[in-house]
């Protein structure tokens, strides 16, 4: 059983925190088909990135690699944590750069351990 935490249904802050251990999952490198790659390697529509990013930023949240969803340990997408607005944004991040949360790595591309 995961000790993840769910903190919204809209997938901007959920499943990535460890609240027995204090920390966040956030993802080692952008996996494969990270988003934030050039490329549109998703084939998502126009304009979709820019608008997860705007309702992350705005909601203090963050963005979960889609290759971690579904996991045991969903992760805060590398792409998003190393983005100039993302990364102030997100209560997660800003939590673990204040030393209350540890950073614990994920290998997106390696099954993330589900």
């Amino acid at each position: 059983m995961s000790n993840a935490i769910t903190y919204s249904a809209d997938g901007l802050r959920d499943d990535v925190a460890d609240p027995a251990t204090w920390s966040v999952r956030v993802c080692a490198h952008r996996c494969s088909t990270c988003i934030f790659r050039s490329g549109n390697l998703m084939h998502l529509e126009p304009g979709r990135v820019a608008g997860m990013v705007k309702k992350a930023v705005a909601n203090e949240g963050h963005i979960v690699c889609h290759k971690t969803l579904g996991t045991d340990t969903p992760a805060i997408c590398e792409g998003f944590a190393n983005h100039p607005r993302g990364r102030v944004a997100s209560l997660a991040l800003r939590l673990a750069r204040a030393g209350v949360l540890r950073i614990v790595p994920v290998q997106p591309d390696q099954g993330s351990g589900s």
